[in-house]
């Protein structure tokens, strides 16, 4: 019984830790991307979108101002 008990609460706490390693590693890449154009590119290009110039200087405008939390 005590077996199953550890099991559901190693469970729970490797999903929560799993969640915020994961937000953190996200916030982490896109703060890298503000300053890569070219990573951006590739992102969108993974998308399906395709930037010109203009377009990528306004997404890299719209990620600096927006605040990273």
């Amino acid at each position: 019984m005590w077996t199953a008990i550890f099991s559901i609460i190693a469970l729970v706490v490797g999903l929560v830790l799993g969640f915020f390693i994961g937000v953190f590693y996200l916030k982490r890449q896109m703060e890298k991307m503000q300053s890569n154009p070219e990573m951006l590119q590739k992102m969108a290009q993974q998308m399906g979108y395709n930037l010109n110039s203009k377009q990528m200087n306004r997404v890299q405008q719209m990620m600096k101002n927006k605040k990273m939390r």
